[in-house]
């Protein structure tokens, strides 16, 4: 065995060992009495090591690069994020002994600069967001392996199972009273999220639905309306990881049932009001699919339908303290304090009387079961 080869071996070895020591995220279930007869479930990808879903797609882009020859030993890692994927690869590339750049907007917010600088990873940031991609190849033709998450993620994750979050969640969901959710809801950063959990819902044969909820104006909600992938956002977000400027290779509209579109606003408020329920900051993405699950529930409720509802709690909010947890940050790009949509809000004041429970699943408390074919 030559020595590279040898090398990869030993990469491998090690993020299958990382995999098997990383337990499962927990799925947390919310009763909210204002919608009775519908069951919240919140899958708290914050619990990962690297404190957010990206966990999941950084080990997969660093094993899709191993596995087609595309990484070696002492090379360089480069990538383009807006943070929580940096901080993730960061954390492997570390792992595995390799130096990594993360391209990133200079607007990102300075903990997430902070903590991929603090795992040893080279910050290169960009004034313009929209240059990012152009700046990673610029790394990539310099010898860089450029892992691409906007171009690889919908195929380096296996969205046939492997533990992906789909499976996941699912797996967890088994022994629920409505073990097969009414809905499920995630954002769209990269698209490989949404993709993965559309493709395998379809893949399971499971009539559950998969809701993308995005930022007002951006280019998954346009481009999903109209199928074109030539589509750009119409409107700017303070949303970070979601909301992109322009269609990205991996957003599989055709999986995807409804969008909601959430105004930044509105996604900082479910933010807040998540705080409140669960005693803990979630980031800005995971306000704006507590909004749309709220909606689907109020929805579900006029057609006195009853299900149960999951949705994605993406990252830790203690990454957004100087951003979206600040009232003078918020006050400066003419984001007024946090309030609730007035329908949502009185939802919400009738559960904060009534009472809410809250339960949690721990890690692996059961075993995955094997896809249906």
């Amino acid at each position: 065995m030559t020595t590279e080869r040898a090398w990869i071996g030993s990469a491998m070895a090690a993020l299958r060992q990382e995999q098997a020591r990383s337990a499962d995220t927990h799925l947390l279930r919310l009763d909210l009495p204002a919608f009775p007869g519908i069951a919240f479930y919140l899958k708290d990808e914050a619990s990962h090591p690297t404190g957010s879903l990206k966990h999941r797609l950084a080990r997969s882009l660093f094993l899709y690069a191993l596995c087609n020859g595309r990484l070696h030993r002492g090379q360089t890692v480069v990538d383009a994020s807006s943070g929580s994927t940096a901080i993730s690869e960061a954390w492997f590339a570390r792992l595995l002994g390799l130096p990594f750049v993360a391209v990133m907007p200079a607007c990102t917010a300075p903990r997430k600069i902070a903590d991929v600088r603090a795992l040893g990873g080279t910050c290169d940031l960009v004034d313009d967001p929209a240059a990012v991609h152009d700046r990673a190849r610029w790394h990539e033709q310099r010898g860089a392996c450029h892992l691409d998450q906007f171009g690889l993620a919908e195929r380096a994750t296996d969205w046939r199972g492997n533990n992906n979050i789909a499976e996941s969640l699912l797996a967890q969901m088994a022994h629920e009273p409505d073990a097969e959710p009414a809905w499920v809801v995630c954002g769209a950063g990269t698209g490989g999220t949404s993709a993965t959990i559309g493709r395998y819902l379809r893949y399971r044969g499971l009539q559950t639905r998969l809701c993308v909820a995005e930022p007002a104006g951006s280019a998954f909600a346009e481009g999903w309306r109209t199928r074109d992938r030539k589509a750009t956002a119409s409107r700017s977000t303070v949303i970070e990881g979601i909301g992109r400027p322009r269609v990205e290779p991996g957003f599989v509209f055709e999986v995807v049932d409804h969008v909601i579109e959430v105004e930044d606003a509105d996604s900082i408020a479910g933010m807040h009001a998540l705080e409140g329920l669960l005693g803990r900051r979630y980031g800005g993405s995971s306000g704006t699919n507590f909004i749309a699950c709220l909606r689907l529930a109020a929805r579900m409720r006029a057609r006195r339908v009853h299900g149960s509802i999951v949705g994605l709690l993406c990252d830790r909010g203690e990454r957004y303290d100087e951003t979206l947890y600040s009232t003078a940050w918020l006050r400066e790009r003419g984001i007024a304090p946090p309030v609730l949509p007035a329908e949502l809000d009185d939802a919400l004041s009738a559960t904060t009387r009534a009472g809410t429970t809250i339960s949690s699943y721990p890690a692996r408390s059961r075993p995955p079961r094997s896809p249906r074919t």
